[in-house]
Protein backbone atom coordinates (compact mmCIF):
# COMPACT_ATOMS: atom_id res chain seq x y z
CA UNK A 1 0.00 0.00 0.00
CA UNK A 2 1.51 3.39 -1.07
CA UNK A 3 2.04 5.70 2.06
CA UNK A 4 -0.09 9.19 2.24
CA UNK A 5 1.88 11.88 1.21
CA UNK A 6 1.81 15.33 2.24
CA UNK A 7 -0.21 16.49 -0.27
CA UNK A 8 -2.65 13.53 -0.17
CA UNK A 9 -3.07 14.76 3.48
CA UNK A 10 -3.55 18.31 2.30
CA UNK A 11 -5.42 17.68 -0.49
CA UNK A 12 -8.21 15.32 1.16
CA UNK A 13 -8.44 17.82 3.48
CA UNK A 14 -8.94 20.93 1.39
CA UNK A 15 -11.44 19.14 -0.96
CA UNK A 16 -13.49 18.77 2.46
CA UNK A 17 -13.31 22.06 3.28
CA UNK A 18 -14.58 23.22 0.03
CA UNK A 19 -17.43 21.05 0.45
CA UNK A 20 -18.22 22.75 3.13
CA UNK A 21 -18.07 25.87 1.85
CA UNK A 22 -19.94 25.25 -1.76
CA UNK A 23 -16.92 25.99 -3.69
CA UNK A 24 -15.86 23.89 -6.59
CA UNK A 25 -12.13 22.32 -5.64
CA UNK A 26 -10.91 21.54 -8.97
CA UNK A 27 -9.22 24.77 -9.28
CA UNK A 28 -7.58 25.39 -5.24
CA UNK A 29 -6.45 21.68 -5.34
CA UNK A 30 -4.56 22.52 -8.82
CA UNK A 31 -3.23 25.63 -7.32
CA UNK A 32 -2.37 23.46 -3.72
CA UNK A 33 -0.20 21.05 -5.13
CA UNK A 34 1.63 23.60 -6.94
CA UNK A 35 1.81 26.05 -3.86
CA UNK A 36 3.67 22.49 -2.28
CA UNK A 37 5.77 21.68 -4.89
CA UNK A 38 9.13 19.34 -4.21
CA UNK A 39 7.38 18.82 -0.70
CA UNK A 40 3.75 17.67 -2.09
CA UNK A 41 4.68 14.34 -3.02
CA UNK A 42 6.64 13.35 0.54
CA UNK A 43 6.13 10.75 2.52
CA UNK A 44 4.04 11.83 6.00
CA UNK A 45 5.95 8.91 7.49
CA UNK A 46 9.45 11.62 6.59
CA UNK A 47 10.06 14.39 9.29
CA UNK A 48 9.30 17.38 7.87
CA UNK A 49 11.63 18.63 4.96
CA UNK A 50 12.11 22.29 6.54
CA UNK A 51 10.57 23.60 9.93
CA UNK A 52 7.97 25.70 8.47
CA UNK A 53 6.78 28.73 10.32
CA UNK A 54 3.26 28.09 8.80
CA UNK A 55 2.16 25.74 11.41
CA UNK A 56 3.71 24.61 14.55
CA UNK A 57 4.06 20.84 13.22
CA UNK A 58 6.25 22.49 10.46
CA UNK A 59 3.90 21.73 7.77
CA UNK A 60 4.20 24.39 5.00
CA UNK A 61 0.55 25.20 4.80
CA UNK A 62 -2.62 26.10 7.41
CA UNK A 63 -6.36 26.41 6.45
CA UNK A 64 -8.68 29.19 7.71
CA UNK A 65 -12.21 29.61 7.14
CA UNK A 66 -13.30 33.64 7.51
CA UNK A 67 -17.04 34.52 8.22
CA UNK A 68 -18.93 37.40 7.06
CA UNK A 69 -22.58 38.87 7.23
CA UNK A 70 -22.21 39.57 3.29
CA UNK A 71 -20.98 36.43 1.62
CA UNK A 72 -20.85 33.07 2.10
CA UNK A 73 -17.88 31.46 4.26
CA UNK A 74 -14.71 31.58 2.28
CA UNK A 75 -11.62 28.96 2.49
CA UNK A 76 -8.32 30.40 3.00
CA UNK A 77 -4.91 28.51 2.19
CA UNK A 78 -1.71 30.55 3.93
CA UNK A 79 1.49 28.78 2.75
CA UNK A 80 5.21 28.63 1.51
CA UNK A 81 7.08 26.40 -1.63
CA UNK A 82 10.02 25.21 -0.27
CA UNK A 83 12.96 25.06 -2.33
CA UNK A 84 15.75 22.41 -3.40
CA UNK A 85 16.90 22.22 -0.70
CA UNK A 86 14.67 24.23 1.69
CA UNK A 87 16.50 26.86 3.13
CA UNK A 88 15.17 30.93 3.70
CA UNK A 89 16.66 31.79 0.30
CA UNK A 90 15.50 28.78 -1.61
CA UNK A 91 12.04 28.91 -0.44
CA UNK A 92 11.77 32.66 -1.30
CA UNK A 93 12.99 32.25 -4.46
CA UNK A 94 10.79 28.85 -4.95
CA UNK A 95 7.45 31.09 -3.52
CA UNK A 96 8.42 33.75 -6.19
CA UNK A 97 8.69 31.29 -8.87
CA UNK A 98 4.97 29.98 -7.76
CA UNK A 99 3.18 33.86 -7.33
CA UNK A 100 4.98 34.81 -11.10
CA UNK A 101 3.50 31.32 -12.44
CA UNK A 102 0.30 32.22 -11.13
CA UNK A 103 0.65 36.36 -12.44
CA UNK A 104 1.20 35.03 -15.85
CA UNK A 105 -1.55 32.16 -15.76
CA UNK A 106 -4.46 34.72 -14.13
CA UNK A 107 -3.51 38.04 -14.83
CA UNK A 108 -2.86 39.21 -11.37
CA UNK A 109 -0.96 42.51 -11.14
CA UNK A 110 2.12 42.65 -9.42
CA UNK A 111 2.16 46.52 -9.80
CA UNK A 112 2.72 47.33 -6.26
CA UNK A 113 4.73 44.67 -5.16
CA UNK A 114 7.71 45.17 -8.25
CA UNK A 115 7.55 49.18 -6.69
CA UNK A 116 8.72 47.21 -3.32
CA UNK A 117 10.33 43.99 -4.38
CA UNK A 118 14.14 45.64 -4.09
CA UNK A 119 13.67 46.49 0.09
CA UNK A 120 12.21 42.99 0.56
CA UNK A 121 15.56 41.05 -1.61
CA UNK A 122 18.40 39.77 0.48
CA UNK A 123 20.84 36.51 -0.36
CA UNK A 124 20.75 36.05 3.64
CA UNK A 125 17.02 36.64 4.66
CA UNK A 126 17.16 36.64 8.48
CA UNK A 127 13.42 35.46 10.61
CA UNK A 128 10.81 33.18 10.76
CA UNK A 129 10.21 33.39 6.70
CA UNK A 130 10.95 35.93 4.01
CA UNK A 131 8.46 34.96 1.76
CA UNK A 132 4.95 33.72 2.05
CA UNK A 133 1.89 33.88 0.29
CA UNK A 134 -2.12 32.88 0.84
CA UNK A 135 -5.00 31.66 -1.68
CA UNK A 136 -8.65 33.10 -1.09
CA UNK A 137 -11.24 31.18 -2.54
CA UNK A 138 -14.45 32.44 -2.51
CA UNK A 139 -18.21 30.84 -4.25
CA UNK A 140 -18.88 31.64 -7.72
CA UNK A 141 -15.18 33.44 -8.00
CA UNK A 142 -11.63 33.10 -9.22
CA UNK A 143 -9.20 32.78 -6.36
CA UNK A 144 -7.42 35.67 -4.94
CA UNK A 145 -3.64 36.17 -4.39
CA UNK A 146 -1.69 38.05 -1.44
CA UNK A 147 1.49 38.02 -0.77
CA UNK A 148 3.34 38.09 2.32
CA UNK A 149 6.63 39.82 3.23
CA UNK A 150 8.84 39.85 6.16
CA UNK A 151 9.85 43.48 7.55
CA UNK A 152 12.41 42.02 9.73
CA UNK A 153 14.20 40.10 6.99
CA UNK A 154 17.18 41.97 7.49
CA UNK A 155 17.46 42.27 10.73
CA UNK A 156 14.58 43.64 13.41
CA UNK A 157 16.08 46.50 14.29
CA UNK A 158 15.98 47.55 10.00
CA UNK A 159 12.24 46.87 10.03
CA UNK A 160 10.84 50.18 10.71
CA UNK A 161 13.07 52.34 8.30
CA UNK A 162 12.26 49.41 5.28
CA UNK A 163 8.36 49.28 5.68
CA UNK A 164 8.46 53.11 6.00
CA UNK A 165 10.32 53.41 2.82
CA UNK A 166 7.99 50.98 1.15
CA UNK A 167 4.44 52.53 2.24
CA UNK A 168 6.22 55.79 0.90
CA UNK A 169 6.89 54.37 -2.42
CA UNK A 170 3.10 52.90 -2.71
CA UNK A 171 1.84 56.62 -0.95
CA UNK A 172 1.24 55.48 2.02
CA UNK A 173 3.54 57.34 4.95
CA UNK A 174 1.10 59.36 6.15
CA UNK A 175 -1.40 55.96 7.29
CA UNK A 176 2.23 54.11 8.42
CA UNK A 177 3.42 57.71 11.18
CA UNK A 178 -0.57 57.62 12.12
CA UNK A 179 -0.29 53.56 12.38
CA UNK A 180 2.54 54.26 14.83
CA UNK A 181 1.91 57.31 16.70
CA UNK A 182 -1.47 55.05 18.35
CA UNK A 183 -0.56 51.16 17.96
CA UNK A 184 3.29 51.02 19.60
CA UNK A 185 4.21 51.64 23.69
CA UNK A 186 6.42 53.84 24.66
CA UNK A 187 9.68 52.82 23.91
CA UNK A 188 9.29 49.21 22.53
CA UNK A 189 9.05 49.16 18.43
CA UNK A 190 11.38 46.63 17.72
CA UNK A 191 10.95 45.08 21.43
CA UNK A 192 7.69 44.36 22.70
CA UNK A 193 5.82 45.56 19.96
CA UNK A 194 7.59 44.65 16.41
CA UNK A 195 6.88 44.99 12.42
CA UNK A 196 5.99 41.12 11.45
CA UNK A 197 3.97 41.07 8.31
CA UNK A 198 3.87 43.26 5.25
CA UNK A 199 1.30 41.78 3.01
CA UNK A 200 0.04 43.43 -0.07
CA UNK A 201 -3.06 41.51 -2.78
CA UNK A 202 -2.39 40.89 -6.13
CA UNK A 203 -4.97 42.82 -7.98
CA UNK A 204 -5.99 46.48 -8.71
CA UNK A 205 -9.52 46.30 -8.00
CA UNK A 206 -11.09 49.22 -5.62
CA UNK A 207 -10.77 47.00 -2.75
CA UNK A 208 -6.81 46.17 -3.34
CA UNK A 209 -4.92 46.16 0.08
CA UNK A 210 -1.81 47.01 2.20
CA UNK A 211 -2.19 45.36 5.03
CA UNK A 212 0.82 45.43 8.16
CA UNK A 213 1.12 43.30 11.38
CA UNK A 214 1.77 43.88 14.64
CA UNK A 215 3.00 41.33 17.08
CA UNK A 216 2.52 42.90 20.59
CA UNK A 217 4.23 40.87 22.90
CA UNK A 218 3.24 40.78 27.08
CA UNK A 219 0.20 42.95 25.90
CA UNK A 220 -2.93 43.88 27.60
CA UNK A 221 -6.68 44.11 26.04
CA UNK A 222 -6.29 48.36 26.87
CA UNK A 223 -2.80 48.12 25.16
CA UNK A 224 -4.84 46.50 21.64
CA UNK A 225 -7.66 48.32 22.05
CA UNK A 226 -5.41 51.48 21.91
CA UNK A 227 -3.97 50.64 19.17
CA UNK A 228 -6.82 49.97 17.15
CA UNK A 229 -8.01 53.56 18.17
CA UNK A 230 -6.52 54.72 14.91
CA UNK A 231 -9.13 53.54 12.68
CA UNK A 232 -12.28 55.51 12.40
CA UNK A 233 -15.12 53.88 14.16
CA UNK A 234 -13.76 51.24 15.86
CA UNK A 235 -15.86 49.57 18.41
CA UNK A 236 -13.56 49.32 21.24
CA UNK A 237 -16.16 47.10 23.61
CA UNK A 238 -16.86 44.79 21.12
CA UNK A 239 -12.67 44.36 20.17
CA UNK A 240 -12.46 44.04 24.37
CA UNK A 241 -15.44 42.11 24.60
CA UNK A 242 -14.03 39.75 21.21
CA UNK A 243 -10.35 39.04 23.31
CA UNK A 244 -12.17 38.44 26.70
CA UNK A 245 -13.93 35.76 24.97
CA UNK A 246 -11.47 33.94 22.89
CA UNK A 247 -8.74 34.33 25.96
CA UNK A 248 -10.88 33.09 28.58
CA UNK A 249 -11.38 35.85 30.31
CA UNK A 250 -7.63 37.25 30.65
CA UNK A 251 -6.79 40.75 30.86
CA UNK A 252 -3.29 40.44 29.50
CA UNK A 253 -1.36 37.91 27.19
CA UNK A 254 1.72 37.11 28.48
CA UNK A 255 2.47 33.83 26.78
CA UNK A 256 1.84 33.56 23.05
CA UNK A 257 1.23 37.27 21.61
CA UNK A 258 -1.03 39.22 19.94
CA UNK A 259 -1.00 40.37 16.52
CA UNK A 260 -3.26 43.40 15.20
CA UNK A 261 -3.23 44.08 11.88
CA UNK A 262 -3.55 47.33 9.64
CA UNK A 263 -5.46 48.10 6.73
CA UNK A 264 -4.37 50.69 4.28
CA UNK A 265 -5.82 52.16 1.01
CA UNK A 266 -4.42 55.35 -0.84
CA UNK A 267 -5.86 58.71 -0.54
CA UNK A 268 -6.60 57.97 3.11
CA UNK A 269 -4.72 59.56 5.92
CA UNK A 270 -5.27 56.66 8.25
CA UNK A 271 -5.64 52.69 8.35
CA UNK A 272 -9.56 51.61 7.09
CA UNK A 273 -9.34 48.72 9.07
CA UNK A 274 -8.51 46.50 12.14
CA UNK A 275 -8.26 43.15 12.78
CA UNK A 276 -7.08 41.66 16.17
CA UNK A 277 -5.37 37.64 16.00
CA UNK A 278 -6.03 35.82 19.25
CA UNK A 279 -3.38 32.49 19.82
CA UNK A 280 -6.40 30.75 20.88
CA UNK A 281 -4.06 27.57 21.50
CA UNK A 282 -1.69 29.20 24.00
CA UNK A 283 -4.20 30.11 26.29
CA UNK A 284 -6.33 26.36 26.75
CA UNK A 285 -5.88 23.11 27.62
CA UNK A 286 -6.90 21.51 24.40
CA UNK A 287 -8.99 21.79 21.28
CA UNK A 288 -12.48 21.15 22.80
CA UNK A 289 -11.76 24.38 25.35
CA UNK A 290 -10.54 26.17 22.09
CA UNK A 291 -14.13 24.90 20.07
CA UNK A 292 -15.99 26.32 23.19
CA UNK A 293 -14.63 29.90 22.90
CA UNK A 294 -14.66 30.03 18.99
CA UNK A 295 -18.61 29.05 19.49
CA UNK A 296 -19.11 31.63 22.00
CA UNK A 297 -17.40 34.46 19.68
CA UNK A 298 -19.41 33.46 16.62
CA UNK A 299 -22.97 33.31 18.51
CA UNK A 300 -21.69 36.63 19.75
CA UNK A 301 -21.00 37.75 16.27
CA UNK A 302 -24.54 36.25 14.86
CA UNK A 303 -22.49 33.66 13.01
CA UNK A 304 -23.84 29.66 12.84
CA UNK A 305 -21.12 27.88 14.33
CA UNK A 306 -22.13 24.60 12.30
CA UNK A 307 -20.36 25.36 9.87
CA UNK A 308 -17.22 24.92 12.73
CA UNK A 309 -18.61 21.58 12.94
CA UNK A 310 -18.25 20.57 9.36
CA UNK A 311 -14.87 22.73 9.20
CA UNK A 312 -13.44 20.53 11.75
CA UNK A 313 -14.54 17.40 10.47
CA UNK A 314 -13.01 18.33 7.22
CA UNK A 315 -9.51 18.38 8.37
CA UNK A 316 -9.40 16.68 11.92
CA UNK A 317 -8.25 13.19 12.59
CA UNK A 318 -8.95 12.86 16.28
CA UNK A 319 -11.04 13.95 19.03
CA UNK A 320 -11.03 17.55 19.94
CA UNK A 321 -10.03 17.19 23.81
CA UNK A 322 -6.97 14.79 22.37
CA UNK A 323 -4.45 17.65 21.42
CA UNK A 324 -4.52 21.74 21.09
CA UNK A 325 -3.53 23.26 17.83
CA UNK A 326 -6.00 22.15 15.72
CA UNK A 327 -7.33 25.83 15.92
CA UNK A 328 -4.26 27.97 16.59
CA UNK A 329 -5.78 31.45 16.16
CA UNK A 330 -8.83 33.26 15.95
CA UNK A 331 -9.66 36.49 14.58
CA UNK A 332 -11.76 39.32 14.96
CA UNK A 333 -12.21 41.84 11.62
CA UNK A 334 -13.03 45.30 12.24
CA UNK A 335 -13.72 47.91 8.93
CA UNK A 336 -13.03 47.42 5.44
CA UNK A 337 -13.80 45.26 3.45
CA UNK A 338 -15.14 42.45 5.24
CA UNK A 339 -15.72 42.61 9.13
CA UNK A 340 -16.13 39.35 10.64
CA UNK A 341 -14.67 36.61 12.02
CA UNK A 342 -12.04 34.60 11.17
CA UNK A 343 -11.03 30.97 12.53
CA UNK A 344 -7.73 29.07 11.44
CA UNK A 345 -7.18 25.20 11.34
CA UNK A 346 -3.89 23.06 11.39
CA UNK A 347 -3.65 20.68 9.08
CA UNK A 348 -1.96 18.85 11.81
CA UNK A 349 -0.12 16.52 9.30
CA UNK A 350 2.83 15.62 10.90
CA UNK A 351 2.29 15.99 14.28
CA UNK A 352 -0.56 16.72 17.37
CA UNK A 353 0.87 18.70 20.34
CA UNK A 354 -0.53 16.69 23.76
CA UNK A 355 -3.14 19.02 25.78
CA UNK A 356 -1.37 20.91 28.00
CA UNK A 357 -2.87 20.73 31.84
CA UNK A 358 -2.19 23.88 33.71
CA UNK A 359 -1.09 23.44 37.50
CA UNK A 360 -2.10 26.86 38.04
CA UNK A 361 -3.21 30.23 36.36
CA UNK A 362 -1.99 33.74 37.09
CA UNK A 363 -5.45 36.84 35.92
CA UNK A 364 -6.35 34.18 34.16
CA UNK A 365 -2.89 33.07 32.50
CA UNK A 366 -1.40 29.95 32.42
CA UNK A 367 2.04 30.00 33.74
CA UNK A 368 2.97 27.10 31.11
CA UNK A 369 2.24 27.31 27.09
CA UNK A 370 2.41 24.94 24.87
CA UNK A 371 5.98 23.77 23.12
CA UNK A 372 6.81 24.92 19.61
CA UNK A 373 7.45 28.13 17.99
CA UNK A 374 6.89 31.44 19.53
CA UNK A 375 4.04 32.60 17.25
CA UNK A 376 3.78 35.41 15.36
CA UNK A 377 0.49 35.30 14.89
CA UNK A 378 -0.73 34.69 10.97
CA UNK A 379 -2.76 36.87 9.00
Amino acid sequence: MDEVSLSDRLSDQLRRLCEVSGISAAEPLELLESLLGPAGPQPLSAPPGWPSNVADDHTPVEFSIAFSATEPPTVRILGETLGTPPARLTNMLATQRFLDRQAHRAGLSTSRLDSVRDLFATYHPQGAFALWCSLVFRSGRRPEFKVYLNPELRGVDRAPALVSEALHRLGLGRSYRAMLDRSIRPGELGHRDRLTFFALDLHDGAQARVKLYLTHHDASVRDVVRAAGVVHDVDATRLAEFAALAGGGRTRFAGLPLVGSYTLVEGVDRPVGYSLYVPIRGYVEDDEEAYDRVVAVLDRCGFDHTVLDRALAAVARRPLRDGVGLIPHLSLRLGAPRPGVTVYLSAEAYQVSPPVRHPWTVDGAALATPTGRAGAGHP
